[in-house]
């Protein structure tokens, strides 16, 4: 059986930057993506997605965008990106190895993957990410609905949805994001637990990004965030704003049921819908570690800032708020490596080596 210093789970943003700062320490990582290329989950967001943060704040570790810095840059071109950073990096990357599950042995750990192989590994880093668990709530009425239900996950462009009327459920950045694009070939309506809240994504003409940079205030954690903000922030320039206070994108309080064809809300009125999109966000998709007791009840990683606290050897990258907001973001998860992989290459040298097995 092989055995490597570290396995990497997840060839995206997060297991790139693991893979980069490994070898910066001198290990021999090995990245295993499950699917036939390095980009993570990029390929699959929705066509017209672009990052948040310009270019010159979005790069990982070692690389820059190239191109005008101050722009922000599309789907296609992050997985390009991500596609050069992955064939400049000293590291073997396995495409189409699914890690089924893992569990304990006497050099550190055992991988079983989906081909039926065996991998042995003194560490791992857990990066698999989350767009492959998407969280979709139990919708009262569902089963007797007549229209459609699916994930924001599943969404790609308006154009199939024209003409329709949509309730996309959801306030933050990606479902006013897609609300507004939808609104502009179908009726839509955002359905939100409270109204939607707008951050400048400009402000005295610097990207809001170079202001959490000069601040400091991209470094703080998570609680401190959660405790300030009070709750979910919208990115923009002001054209989504503006499509809500016009009425060109309407927003509801979330419904109460669905039934037949219509939405119930909450004062008891009715609307027709073709179409319910659930842009409620995803969570850890970690479920290879069920076996080796590294996760609780709900699936969730026991970990402090990324390093399990169940078993020594095992990190995690890309979580959401791992560390501080920007964790499983390009421009978060490479500070986020640096922090986690340094205890576990301290680990790896204390460990077994495959020599002496």
């Amino acid at each position: 059986m092989e055995y490597v210093d570290v396995a990497v789970i997840g060839g995206g943003q997060s297991g790139l930057a693991a893979a980069h700062a490994l070898r910066e320490r001198g290990l021999v990582p090995v990245v295993l993506e499950a699917s036939g290329r390095a980009a993570g989950s990029w390929p699959g967001y929705y066509d017209s997605l672009t990052l948040f943060s310009p270019a010159r704040f979005s790069a990982l570790p070692g690389l820059k965008f190239s191109g005008d810095e101050d722009r922000y840059p599309h789907r296609d071109e992050v997985v390009d990106y991500l596609t050069r950073y992955a064939d400049r990096l000293d590291a073997e990357i396995r495409t189409h190895t699914r890690v089924e599950s893992v569990e304990s042995d006497d050099a550190g750990f055992l991988l079983h993957t989906a081909d039926g192989r065996r991998l042995g590994a003194a560490g791992i880093v857990a990066a698999s990410g989350a767009f492959g668990n998407p969280l979709l709530p139990d919708l009262p009425g569902q089963q007797g609905f007549a229209g459609e239900v699916l994930h924001v996950a599943d969404y790609r462009s308006p154009e199939p949805y024209a003409g329709k009327r949509v309730v996309v459920v959801g306030g933050g950045n990606s479902a006013v994001q897609v609300g507004y694009e939808l609104a502009k070939v179908a009726t839509a309506t955002l359905a939100t637990r409270a109204p939607v809240r707008f951050l400048p994504q400009i402000r005295d003409g610097k990207d809001l990004h170079h202001w959490l940079t000069a601040t400091g205030f991209d470094h703080l954690p998570p609680h401190w965030l959660i405790h300030y903000v009070g709750g979910t922030l919208v990115l923009d320039t002001g054209e989504y704003q503006d499509a809500l206070e016009s009425g060109r994108l309407q927003r509801r309080p979330i419904f109460t049921a669905l039934d037949g064809d219509e939405v119930i809300w909450d004062d008891g009125s009715r609307d027709k819908a073709d179409v319910v999109l659930l842009a409620t966000g995803y969570r850890p998709h970690l479920n290879y570690l069920a076996k080796l007791g590294a996760l609780d009840e709900q699936g969730t990683p026991l970990h402090a800032g990324g390093i399990s606290v169940t078993h020594p050897g095992l990190v995690y990258l890309g979580l959401e708020f791992q560390r501080s907001f920007a964790s499983n973001t390009l421009r978060g998860v490479g500070r986020d490596a640096e922090y986690v992989i340094d205890p576990l290459a301290a680990h790896i040298r204390k460990a077994p080596t495959a020599a002496g097995l």
